[in-house]
Parts: C-alpha cells; sequence; structure tokens
C-alpha cells in the first residue's frame, strides 16, 4: 500500500500488485504442485487476504486505487493472440470490482476495455500503446486520463493514440508461374503505405515454383517497410489424379508408378522405373 508521503505527497492511495509468477510464490510459500487448480485457488485466496489487509489500513478519507498486471476473470484477449488461461492467474471480478476502490488500472491483457463497464469503480485495460503482432492488426490504440477524487464516481476518458505502427497482413495464392515476382508485388501495399509499417506476406504456391519466388526483389521492394515477413506455404498435391475413363484396377504396378512420378515431378524418373521393372521381373521369375 502508497500512501501520500511515497507518492509525492498527491492526496491518493495505490495498491501495487505485479505480474505474480505461480512458481516463484509457490517457492515462497512452500506450497505443492500436485493440483493447479488448488493451487490458483490458494494463490488468489492470499491475494485477497492481503489486498483486504492494505484495506484496512487505508485513510478512508482519501480515494484507493488498485493497479495490478494480471488477467481477470471475464476480461476479453484481442485478436490471435493464444493465451492459456489455464496456465494464468486469473483473478476474479468480485476481487477487482470491490467498491472500496475508486480505480482499478490493470495491466497483461492488450485489448482495450472496461472490465467493469457502466459501474464503479472502472476497472481498465487500457491496453498496450503499440501493436505487437498481426492478431491486433486491426485494433486501436489508447490511453486513459481518470478522474478520481473520493466521493465522486471516476470518470474515464479514452484517447486514441494516432501514428501507431501499422501491421499490415497480405495473402497470396499463386496460379500461374510466370511474371510471379510482380504477382506478389502487386499483393503487398502500395508503397506510401509501408513506410515503417510492419507486413506480413503469406503465399501459398505449388511446390516447383519455389525458385521462381525471389525473395531478394521482394525485400527491395519493401525496403521503406519497418520489416518483411514473407511466409512460404509450399502446397503438395496429395494424391495421384487417375486420366477420365480409367480406374486403378485396369493399370499395372509401373503404369501408377509411372504416374506417381509424373505428378510428383520425381527426379531421374526413367531410372527409377527402370529399376522398378528389374524388382518386378526378378519377383515375376521367383513365383
Amino acid at each position: 500500500l502508497l500512501k501520500p508521503d511515497e507518492l509525492w505527497n498527491l492526496p491518493i492511495q495505490v495498491i501495487a500488485m505485479p505480474w505474480v509468477s505461480r512458481s516463484g510464490l509457490m517457492a515462497n510459500l512452500e506450497m505443492s504442485a500436485e493440483n493447479p487448480s488448488d493451487i490458483y485457488s490458494n494463490i488468489e485466496s492470499r491475494i485477497s487476504d492481503l489486498i483486504d489487509g492494505w484495506l484496512e489500513e487505508s485513510d478512508a478519507s482519501l480515494p484507493i486505487v488498485l493497479t495490478a498486471h494480471a488477467s481477470i476473470e471475464g476480461a476479453k484477449f484481442g485478436g490471435e493472440r493464444l493465451v492459456m488461461l489455464g496456465n494464468d492467474l486469473v483473478l476474479s471480478g468480485s476481487l477487482v470490482k470491490n467498491q472500496k476502490f475508486n480505480y482499478v488500472a490493470m495491466g497483461h491483457i492488450h485489448k482495450p476495455q472496461d472490465v467493469n463497464e457502466g459501474n464503479q469503480p472502472p476497472v481498465v485495460y487500457p491496453g498496450s500503446i503499440e501493436r505487437v503482432d498481426f492478431g491486433e492488426a486491426k485494433e486501436e490504440r489508447f490511453f486513459v486520463i481518470a478522474d478520481v477524487e473520493k466521493g465522486r464516481d471516476t470518470k474515464v476518458e479514452w484517447i486514441q493514440l494516432t501514428g501507431v505502427r501499422k501491421f499490415i497482413d497480405r495473402r497470396a495464392v499463386l496460379k500461374s508461374s510466370e511474371n510471379v515476382t510482380e504477382t506478389l508485388k502487386d499483393a503487398l501495399p502500395k508503397p506510401k503505405e509501408m513506410p515503417e509499417a510492419i507486413i506480413r506476406l503469406t503465399v501459398e504456391y505449388p511446390r516447383e515454383w519455389d525458385s521462381l519466388i525471389d525473395e531478394s526483389a521482394l525485400r527491395k521492394y519493401a525496403e521503406d517497410a519497418f520489416e518483411l515477413h514473407l511466409v512460404k506455404r509450399p502446397q503438395i498435391e496429395s494424391r495421384v489424379r487417375i486420366p477420365e475413363g480409367q480406374v486403378v484396377s485396369s493399370l499395372s504396378p509401373l503404369e501408377l508408378l509411372d504416374q506417381y512420378f509424373v505428378s510428383a515431378k520425381v527426379e531421374h524418373g526413367d531410372d527409377l522405373k527402370k529399376l522398378a521393372q528389374e524388382i518386378i521381373s526378378e519377383d515375376s521369375s521367383d513365383t
């Protein structure tokens, strides 16, 4: 619990809770790791007891703010960020929505939100001031100004940040082996959109066209971007296609093998067919 004399004599009190490392807290509290759910329940109970104790110590004439780096039950995670709730310490809504708090300032989740919207106290994740991955490409960035005063509802003003670095996600599927570089350049943003942007271009194409992708030319074209991620996804034909009018049972083993070699574009196919013929002939003579 930080009081005014530790906060430049501002008329406010702050309970500050850092990121809680499960392993570190378990070691400190000499807890066993037999059941994760029991561990989290135990940790949250201890945190709740600590906060209740600090609230009792606080000066009732001054507003009090809780700051915490943690997940909250019911909070929404943004974009494609993968957050394993089972591995996160998740604080209960009742813990952070305690009306003895005048404001709750949260960190950890990047999606801007008020987990207690329309009610007091505001429980606010302002979000990160920069986008950090492509899952946040379409999310706006904010900071907040909270007007906190004892005896009055806290008012929160959301202010959108401008000039935030862009994340641009593009995809291309190559249908032709001609003019591959120009096709991929067309899939990228226009040059005027690139400065300081982080760009991801995902390309799907037949595996045998891999050498046609001129990565150096693409990087030269996107040189004004902060970074270019080129994600190459070569596609492999999943099965051999039998010509129309034929059935598998009508083809000899060598004919089937020949069709596979052609479909998979196997090098030295003729030599392999000769070797296969020898093996089949030897097997036939033995029987």
